[in-house]
C-alpha cells in the first residue's frame, strides 16, 4: 500500500514538472510570412503541393522539410489573408487603435507538414532556458485549411485549447459536428447542402443512370455519402461508387477502368482538386472522353485542370462553385503593395534572427510577383476576407471598442472568449455579403451553377448557368437554365443517361431481377388496364362501364352492344320479319278472295282467318326484341311473344279439335258439333288465350323484366340485354306456350289418318312437329350464345316457327288454289280416300 502511494506520488511530481517546463526539441517551424502586432491570426495554407522528406537513417537528426511546385490558389488566399488583415489595420471603424498581425504557415499539402505547422502556431518560436509554459496561445485565431482532412486534423488538435478555427474551403460535413469540433468555424458552407444540391441537379436534368467518383478523405467520403442517400430518395440510380486517395496509384487505375466499362454517362465526381487532376490526366491517356462530368467547388472552376489535352475531357463539364466575387482593390495588390509590405525578400537581404529569412525558400514565389490573370476567377478569396472581419469583428466587440474612443488595449483575450464572440458575430463587409455563424458554426449555403464552355477564340470560360441558395423559400432553392449550357463534347443536346428508356404511357416498369430499380422492362398493361404517365410503376384498372383503349392509357366507355336496326344481321332479321308479315297478308287476302270457295270453307275460315292474323302478330313481335333495350321494350317484348304464340297455337288447337270433331259428325247418329260450334271455337281460342294474359300480368306485377348491363360474359363491352325479372315468370310463359304445342301435336296425330281427301290434320302435325323441334333447339342455342346473337336466336326461332306453321297449314291449300283450281269443288273435298301415314 506505501509502495503504491509513493509511486503515486512520483507520477504526479513528474506530470507537474512535465506541464511547467518547456523546451523546444528539433529545429522550430518558422512561418512562411507573418509580422507581429496587438493580435495575431494564424494561416495555414498549401502554398506548395509536393513535400520533398529528408532520409530517415536515424543516424542523425532530420533536417527541414522542403517544399516545391507552387500551389496558385492557395498562395492567393495567403495574399487576400493580408490585405484583408492591413485593410482593417487601416480602418478607423473596426479596431481603431488596435492592429492585427499574422503568422502564415505552408503545409506543402502534407498531413505531417499541417500538424508541424499547427503546433508551431500554438507553441510561438522560440523559448528561453528554463521558461515556463504559461498556457496562453500566441494566436487568437486560425484560418484554414482548404482540404477537409487536413482541417479536421486541425481542429481535433485546437479543439482541446479552445482555439477558434475558421475555414474558407473545409466543407466536409462532419465538421458541423459541435461535439468533435466545439470551436471551429467556416465560411464555406457544409457539403451536406452541396451534396444534396448534386443530386437535385441531376434529378432535375433526367438523369437517373450516374456513376460515382469521390476522394478517399473526409471531404469526398462524408461528401458523395450525402449525395449517394439524396440519391436514392429522390430516385436516381448509383451504377457505381468508386473512390481513391491521390497516392493511391493502383486504386486510381481500377477507377479509370470502372469508368471505362461503365454504362452511365454521367460521373458525378466529388473530389478534391489534387484527386481531380490525377483522375482527368488518366482519362486524357486513355481516350475516354464523352462523359458529362457533374463536379463540386472543390475543382469546378480550377484553371490549373485546363490543358490542351484535358479539355475534352472536361469540356461541358457542370457542377457548384462559389460565387465570383471581386474584392476591389486585391487585384492592384497582389501586383505591388504585397511584394513591397509583406514579401519578406522584397526588402533585400537582412538578418533577423527571429525569421532567420532563407530567401532561397522565395524564389519559386518571386515568378508570381508581376502576374495577377488568376485574380477574378478566384472564388475562395471571399471566403478568406470574410473569416478575418469575422475575427476582427469579434476582437472589436471583446475589446470594448468605440470609434472615438478606441479599444481598451489592457484587456487580455483568450481564444475561448474569441469563439464565444464568434458565436454572435454578424455584419456586412463591402462587397454585401451578410456574415454570421449558426448554432453548428457553418456559414449559408449559396453556390454558382457553372459550365465549362469554349468561346470562339479557344479560350475556356465558366459560365454561369444557375444557383443554388439555400437562404431562399424551398420551392426557390434550386435554378438552372438549361438553354445556356454546353454539354459533354461540345454537344448542344443534352446527353442521355438512363439504365433503361422511359416506359411510355399504356406500360409499367418490372424491375430487371438483381439490378437496380432504374433498370427495368417495360410490360404492357393487361386488359382493362391503363398506365397515362411516364414510368408508371401499376397500372390502374378501369372502372366498371369503362375499358382500356388500344394504346391501354386512357378509360373509354365500353362498347355496348344489342341488337340494332342499323347493323346487318338486324336488317337481315327485320326483313325476313316483315317478309313473313307481307306473305301472311297475301295468303290472308288470297284466302279472302276465295272465301266462298270449299277448300277456304272446309277448314273453317274464321279460325283461318284468326290464325293469319295471329301469325302477323308473331312476325311483327320479333321486331320488338331488335334495337336498344328500354324498360318499355323488355316487357312488351316477352309479354307480346308469349300472348301472340298462344294466340296461334290456340287457333292452331282449335282448327284441330274441329277437324276431330267433324269427322265425329259423320258417324251415324253423332251430334257432337253442336258442342264445338263457332262460339265454342272463339270461347277456347279467348279462355286459353286469356290464361297466358293473366299469367304475363302477374310476371309484370312480381317482378316485371328490365334492361341489364350485363358486363360479366365480355370484359371488354357491355351486353345491354332485358333481364327476364322473375324467371318462374318466363319460363311459366315458355312452358305454357309449350303445354299447347304438345297438346295440339298430340291431338293432331291422332287425327292423322282421318279418312279425308284433304287431311288437313296431317298438315297440323307437320306443323307442330317443326315449331316443337324449333322451340327444343332454342333451349341450348339460347343459353349458349353470347351478346346480341342470343336475341338473335330468340328471333329466328320466333320466325322459323311462325314460317313452319304458315307454310305447313296454308301452303297446300294455296298450292290447290292458284294452281289446281279444279280441285276446288264440294264434290272433290267430299271424295273419300283411305290414306295411312
Amino acid at each position: 500500500m506505501l509502495l503504491f502511494l509513493y509511486t503515486l506520488l512520483l507520477f504526479h511530481h513528474l506530470l507537474t514538472k512535465v506541464n511547467t517546463l518547456c523546451r523546444m526539441m528539433g529545429y522550430p517551424n518558422y512561418p512562411l510570412l507573418s509580422k507581429d502586432r496587438d493580435v495575431t491570426i494564424g494561416g495555414i495554407f498549401a502554398v506548395h503541393n509536393k513535400l520533398t522528406l529528408s532520409s530517415f537513417e536515424f543516424t542523425e537528426k532530420p533536417q527541414a522539410l522542403s517544399c516545391s511546385s507552387v500551389n496558385l490558389r492557395d498562395f492567393r488566399l495567403a495574399q487576400i489573408m493580408i490585405f484583408a488583415i492591413e485593410e482593417i489595420n487601416r480602418s478607423e471603424s473596426l479596431l481603431p487603435n488596435v492592429s492585427i498581425g499574422y503568422r502564415i504557415y505552408d503545409t506543402c499539402s502534407s498531413r505531417m507538414s499541417s500538424m508541424s505547422a499547427t503546433m508551431g502556431l500554438m507553441n510561438g518560436l522560440e523559448f528561453v532556458a528554463r521558461d515556463t509554459c504559461s498556457g496562453k496561445s500566441p494566436i487568437h485565431a486560425i484560418i484554414g485549411e482548404t482540404e477537409s482532412s487536413a482541417t479536421v486534423i486541425l481542429s481535433r488538435t485546437t479543439g482541446p485549447f479552445k482555439i477558434p478555427v475558421i475555414s474558407h474551403a473545409a466543407s466536409c460535413a462532419c465538421l458541423s459536428n459541435r461535439k468533435d469540433h466545439p470551436s471551429f468555424f467556416r465560411t464555406m458552407s457544409s457539403d451536406y447542402h452541396q451534396g444534396r444540391a448534386l443530386a437535385y441537379i441531376v434529378k432535375h436534368l433526367g438523369w437517373s443512370w450516374v456513376g460515382a467518383v469521390n476522394s478517399d478523405n473526409d471531404y469526398g467520403n462524408y461528401g458523395m455519402a450525402i449525395f449517394l442517400n439524396t440519391a436514392q430518395m429522390e430516385g436516381i440510380c448509383v451504377e457505381y461508387s468508386v473512390k481513391f486517395y491521390r497516392t493511391e496509384h493502383e486504386k486510381l487505375k481500377k477507377v479509370v477502368d470502372t469508368i471505362k466499362k461503365g454504362t452511365a454517362k454521367v460521373i458525378v465526381a466529388f473530389i478534391s482538386f489534387l484527386e481531380m487532376s490525377l483522375l482527368t490526366e488518366q482519362l486524357s491517356v486513355q481516350n475516354i472522353a464523352g462523359l458529362q462530368m457533374v463536379g463540386v467547388e472543390a475543382w469546378i472552376t480550377s484553371k490549373s485542370l485546363i490543358t490542351p489535352t484535358t479539355f475534352h475531357v472536361l469540356g461541358g463539364s457542370l457542377g457548384f462553385a462559389m460565387r465570383k466575387i471581386n474584392i476591389e482593390g486585391f487585384a492592384d495588390y497582389v501586383i505591388k503593395t504585397f511584394w513591397d509590405t509583406a514579401f519578406p525578400c522584397s526588402q533585400g537581404e537582412r538578418n533577423d534572427s527571429q525569421i532567420k529569412v532563407n530567401c532561397s525558400r522565395y524564389q519559386d514565389l518571386l515568378v508570381l510577383k508581376n502576374y495577377n490573370e488568376d485574380v477574378p476567377e478566384h472564388r475562395f478569396s471571399s471566403n478568406v476576407y470574410k473569416a478575418v472581419y469575422a475575427v476582427a469583428h469579434s476582437v472589436h466587440s471583446l475589446l470594448k471598442c468605440r470609434q472615438q474612443e478606441g479599444c481598451e488595449k489592457g484587456l487580455t483575450i483568450q481564444p475561448q472568449q474569441v469563439v464565444e464572440a464568434l458565436k454572435k458575430v454578424n455584419f456586412t463587409v463591402k462587397f454585401g455579403d451578410y456574415v454570421w455563424f449558426d448554432n453548428t458554426g457553418d456559414a449559408v449555403a449559396q453556390y454558382e451553377v457553372v459550365n465549362w464552355q469554349q468561346d470562339s477564340n479557344g479560350s475556356i470560360q465558366f459560365k454561369p448557368v444557375g444557383y443554388y441558395d439555400a437562404s431562399l423559400p424551398p420551392d426557390q432553392h434550386f435554378v438552372v437554365n438549361t438553354e445556356n449550357i454546353l454539354w459533354a463534347g461540345g454537344k448542344l443536346k443534352k446527353p442521355r443517361s438512363v439504365c433503361s428508356e422511359s416506359c411510355p404511357p399504356g406500360t409499367r416498369k418490372a424491375a430487371q431481377k438483381g439490378r437496380p430499380v432504374c433498370c427495368y422492362d417495360c410490360i404492357p398493361c393487361a386488359e382493362g388496364e391503363i398506365s397515362n404517365e411516364t414510368d408508371s410503376n401499376n397500372c390502374k384498372q378501369c372502372p366498371g362501364e369503362y375499358w382500356s383503349n388500344a394504346e391501354k392509357n386512357k378509360c373509354v366507355l365500353k362498347a355496348v352492344e344489342f341488337l340494332s336496326f342499323t347493323e346487318v344481321m338486324g336488317i337481315v332479321l327485320v326483313f325476313f320479319s316483315l317478309f313473313g308479315v307481307g306473305l301472311t297478308a297475301l295468303v290472308a287476302i288470297l284466302f279472302y278472295s276465295k272465301k266462298d270457295t270449299p277448300i277456304v270453307k272446309a277448314n273453317n275460315s274464321e279460325l283461318s282467318f284468326l290464325l293469319l292474323f295471329s301469325l302477323c302478330l308473331c312476325f311483327l313481335c320479333s321486331l320488338t326484341f331488335i334495337g336498344r333495350p328500354t324498360e318499355w321494350s323488355c316487357m312488351l317484348r316477352h309479354t307480346s311473344f308469349g300472348i301472340t304464340f298462344v294466340l296461334c297455337i290456340s287457333c292452331v288447337l282449335g282448327k284441330t279439335i274441329v277437324v276431330l270433331m267433324a269427322f265425329k259428325a259423320t258417324l251415324p247418329g253423332s251430334n257432337v258439333m253442336k258442342w264445338f260450334g263457332p262460339a265454342q271455337q272463339r270461347l277456347s281460342v279467348f279462355s286459353f288465350t286469356l290464361m297466358q294474359v293473366l299469367i304475363c300480368v302477374l310476371w309484370l306485377t312480381i317482378s316485371p323484366p328490365f334492361p341489364y348491363k350485363n358486363m360479366k360474359y365480355y370484359k371488354e363491352k357491355i351486353i345491354l340485354e332485358c333481364s327476364l325479372g322473375s324467371t318462374i315468370g318466363f319460363w311459366a310463359v315458355l312452358g305454357y306456350i309449350g303445354l299447347l304445342s304438345v297438346l295440339c301435336f298430340i291431338l293432331a296425330f291422332l287425327a292423322r289418318t282421318l279418312p279425308d281427301n284433304f287431311n288437313e290434320a296431317k298438315f297440323i302435325t307437320f306443323s307442330m312437329l317443326i315449331f316443337c323441334a324449333v322451340w327444343i333447339t332454342f333451349i341450348p342455342a339460347y343459353v349458349s350464345s353470347p351478346g346480341k346473337f342470343t336475341v338473335a336466336v330468340e328471333i329466328f326461332a320466333i320466325l322459323s316457327s311462325s314460317t313452319g306453321l304458315l307454310f305447313c297449314l296454308f301452303a297446300p291449300k294455296c298450292y290447290i288454289i292458284l294452281l289446281k283450281p279444279e280441285q276446288n269443288t264440294k264434290q272433290r273435298m267430299m271424295e273419300k280416300k283411305n290414306t295411312n301415314i
